[in-house]
């Protein structure tokens, strides 16, 4: 069974100006160089962390991690009571990657993302797939309605009844037919006690359900204060929108895709993205390995997961 990598400093960091007043913090790690390998972080909202680098062996691989907008060490913060979200869309973040890559001087990059980091990683790839060399996904997401539903309109609660309960007990009654709607007013209201009440509700609600068995200190990460109103801030503005795709799109491309090596990995027991989407995805696009990790949950540190991650990433190595 892998496990991960050492632990590692990156060699540099920065931030790169992407418009519209965002900045975004970049980093590298690993070896200059070495392949390059670009780790798109979940949420939207959630920020890179240091054990994502760790996926990567570091004497092969020249590994990029970023905060997309809004969130993580990138500026402005999402937190921030007079955020402004206008600017922070899928289509921003696929030319904030792009736009990173050139400022790094690369050519092609292996993509490897996890949960919405899946979803970007399939927006970038169907964009721009001739800088793409290899994807590498886990917990396959892609903003379909029948997602969001199951995940923010009542379809999990059916496994998690009590956790459910946490999750809709900051919304008057009269709006819990549409919940999402609903977070959306809570997590902007003018009460800052409101507001951080909202997101840390919203926060408890995906922590507490991404691993197959609850890990405190993912929770308590989850819901500090700050990092629970930017993380809720941001994903709930992506559902609302849908990401901003054409119904069933990244599945619909997924064929875009057809030369590019790849592998997908799930976990049958993920009850914040399901396999149902993974299987569809799977269908899509046949060419991809597709890996059905029997004993896992949703969360990319789980042994079979990481397991099947590490894996990868050393099949793909030069």
């Amino acid at each position: 069974m892998r496990d991960f990598y050492p632990e590692i400093e990156p060699y540099e960091t920065g931030f790169l100006e992407v418009g519209d007043g965002h900045s975004i913090y970049w980093e590298a790690s690993g070896n200059p160089e070495g392949k390059p390998a670009v780790y798109l972080h979940g949420g939207p909202g959630g920020g890179s962390s240091a054990n994502q680098r760790r996926v990567f062996d570091p004497e092969k691989y020249r590994i990029i991690l970023f905060d997309q907008r809004g969130c993580g060490q990138s500026t402005p913060h999402a937190s921030a009571a007079d955020a402004d979200l206008t600017t922070n869309t899928t289509w921003h973040l696929v030319a904030d990657i792009e736009k990173l890559r050139e400022h790094l001087g690369i050519d092609t990059w292996l993509v490897c993302g996890g949960s919405w980091g899946s979803t970007l990683a399939l927006a970038y790839a169907q964009t721009f797939p001739d800088h793409v060399s290899e994807i590498l996904l886990r917990g396959i997401f892609t903003l379909r309605q029948v997602e969001l539903d199951w995940f923010y309109e009542g379809g999990a609660a059916a496994v998690f009844p009590d956790l459910w309960e946490g999750f809709v007990d900051p919304v008057p009654l009269a709006e819990r037919g549409h919940l999402i709607d609903a977070y959306s007013r809570l997590l902007h209201d003018a009460d800052a006690d409101v507001r951080e009440r909202a997101g840390i509700a919203w926060s408890t609600w995906e922590s507490s359900t991404i691993t197959l068995l609850q890990q405190p200190a993912t929770i308590a990460k989850f819901t500090e204060p700050a990092f629970a109103v930017a993380f809720a801030r941001i994903e709930n503005h992506f559902f609302q929108n849908n990401g901003w795709f054409e119904p069933n799109q990244l599945i619909r491309d997924a064929p875009l895709l057809k030369n590019i090596p790849a592998v997908i990995v799930q976990g049958r027991y993920d009850m914040c993205t399901p396999a149902f989407t993974a299987w569809d995805l799977h269908r899509a696009w046949p060419e991809a390995e597709f890996l059905m990790i029997p004993d896992a949950g949703h969360a990319f540190d789980e042994p079979g997961i990481l397991d099947a991650l590490v894996t990868a990433t050393d099949r793909f190595a030069p």
